[in-house]
């Protein structure tokens, strides 16, 4: 504003009907509009002044909330003048195939970047009950441009196009959905239909998943995860064949007969929980070609007989099942099956399993018994779980405890000849806690590096007095350092390894 004889000058006056919102271009206008995140929102401007009506209709990002509905999606997806779609994200609530299906329709040849629909059931209907009240399939057009797929249905069944090639698609997501045919998902995510495709992530999926088998020279990451099938025969055989392929997640899959990976350029593969169907469990079948192979997690039986891992010179880390220290009987297989896999492995560089032990006093003979099969270790991470309840430490060993087995291992000596690092966390300080790490000063003759972490119930004075007995075991080329949270790396360890059905107080 202009200052006129000391005053301040009005400012100029805009021709009826117009304002100054306006008379910014319409590229500005539109990135204000997109800020709203709503398609209905933006649409609702159209009241504003003639310039605003067809604005909202040139929106490269369409958002639509459930309280817009399919037929009012599929209206706006009509009207909309934009040649092209970045982006295109539904939230709907109980909506049926054919109405999803309808706007999908219309989206198809003009989306070039992601689409992610969900589906919610609604509060009084459970997932499964809101899928059975439904007899028709969504039928997924073929997404020539599209760079991103999500989809969480809700398990409304969906019905991958038998033909068309996803050419520009990178990322599929699918979620709750009940997969029919005539074409298999395998078959979709493969090359010849997808052959940009980076990423495949399936969870909590049933229907038309048996024998599976994927052919991709594209992808580097399988994520499937809570996947059921039609039938009594559980998932059958499972493939995967990939020369780019880098990670794969196998959780909870529905009684697998066979699982074949062939993936040269394989650094990680994680199988959990796969080969049971109901009470049944299928011994393992399995061959395994991943010669580059970094991270394995193996929670499964294992029978070198039926299971072949092949060569894996490369690998750093093995996980796999908790072992019960002096177990019963029921537990007996499980701990064979984690002994097997441990002697498998020639050199393992970096081993991870949980110890589940009772009374306390006999986790220093299991680290013992398993330490001597691992003479080779070069760093050596501890969690010590206590057992419910179980606030006050045990000091004296009862009469035939099982720490005295075997017998010797008090006096015997191990060679952790490799052994550089050890962490420990949730020490609380008691008698067998001071003996373990007394005897790994000992032990390993090249150490350099103790970092430990107390309980939180521990007094701060307790916690002095034990570490300043810990450095009087040491050496002084041993850097022995506490630190006061709980260390991340295994705390996020006993998270990754928690198993269904197991309990630390058994």
């Amino acid at each position: 504003m202009e200052h006129i004889d000391g005053e301040i000058a009005a400012p100029p006056r805009l021709p009826p009907g117009e304002d100054r919102l306006s008379a910014l271009p319409d590229d500005v206008l539109i990135h204000i509009l997109l800020k709203l995140r709503d398609a209905a929102a933006a649409a609702q401007t159209s009241v504003l002044s003639h310039h605003w009506r067809r604005l909202w209709a040139l929106l490269p990002e369409l958002c639509f909330h459930p309280a817009t509905g399919p037929q009012g999606i599929r209206a706006a997806l009509e009207s909309h003048e934009a040649p092209s779609l970045r982006r295109l994200a539904v939230e709907v609530i109980d909506a049926t195939p054919e109405s999803l299906a309808a706007l999908l329709l219309i989206a198809a040849p003009r989306l070039s970047g992601d689409l992610q629909l969900i589906n919610e059931v609604g509060q009084n209907q459970t997932d499964y009950e809101a899928a059975e009240a439904e007899n028709g399939a969504l039928e997924l057009p073929c997404f020539e441009n599209a760079t991103s797929i999500r989809l969480d249905l809700g398990y409304l069944a969906l019905a991958v196009p038998p033909l068309g090639v996803f050419a520009g698609l990178t990322d599929l997501f699918l979620a709750g959905v009940d997969l029919r045919g005539p074409c298999m998902l395998s078959d979709a995510a493969s090359s010849l239909r997808c052959p940009a495709l980076r990423k495949l992530t399936v969870h909590h999926a049933r229907g038309r998943l048996a024998n599976f088998a994927i052919h991709s020279d594209s992808l580097l990451e399988i994520d499937l995860k809570d996947l059921q099938v039609d039938g009594a025969l559980g998932l059958g055989k499972f493939t995967i064949h990939s020369e780019s392929l880098l990670q794969i997640e196998l959780m909870n899959l529905q009684g697998i007969q066979e699982l074949t990976v062939f993936a040269p350029a394989l650094q990680m593969l994680n199988v959990i929980h796969c080969f049971a169907h109901g009470v049944t469990y299928n011994q393992p079948v399995a061959n395994i070609c991943a010669p580059q192979l970094r991270f394995l997690k193996w929670n499964e039986a294992y029978d070198p007989s039926s299971t072949q891992f092949g060569n894996m010179e490369n690998l750093k880390l093995v996980a796999t099942y908790p072992f019960f220290v002096y177990g019963q009987d029921t537990h007996r297989s499980q701990n064979s099956f984690c002994l097997r896999l441990i002697r498998h492995f020639e050199l393992i560089r970096r081993l991870r399993f949980m110890l589940i032990y009772v009374p306390v006093s006999s986790f220093l003979s299991s680290v013992f018994h398993v330490l001597g099969m691992c003479t080779g270790v070069k760093k050596l991470l501890f969690t010590l779980p206590s057992t419910p309840g179980q606030t006050k430490a045990q000091t004296a060993c009862p009469s035939g405890c099982a720490c005295d087995q075997p017998p010797n291992w008090k006096i015997q000596k191990l060679a952790l000849n490799c052994l550089q690092e050890v962490q420990i966390c949730e020490l609380r300080g008691t008698e067998h806690e001071a003996a373990l790490m007394k005897q790994l000063f000992d032990w390993a003759t090249v150490l350099e590096k103790v970092t430990i972490a107390f309980h939180g119930s521990v007094p701060e004075s307790k916690a002095k007095e034990f570490f300043q007995m810990l450095q009087s075991f040491s050496r002084p080329e041993i850097c022995v350092k506490q630190v006061v949270a709980p260390l991340a790396e295994n705390q996020a360890f006993l998270k990754r390894n928690a198993y269904r059905g197991f309990s630390k107080n058994t």
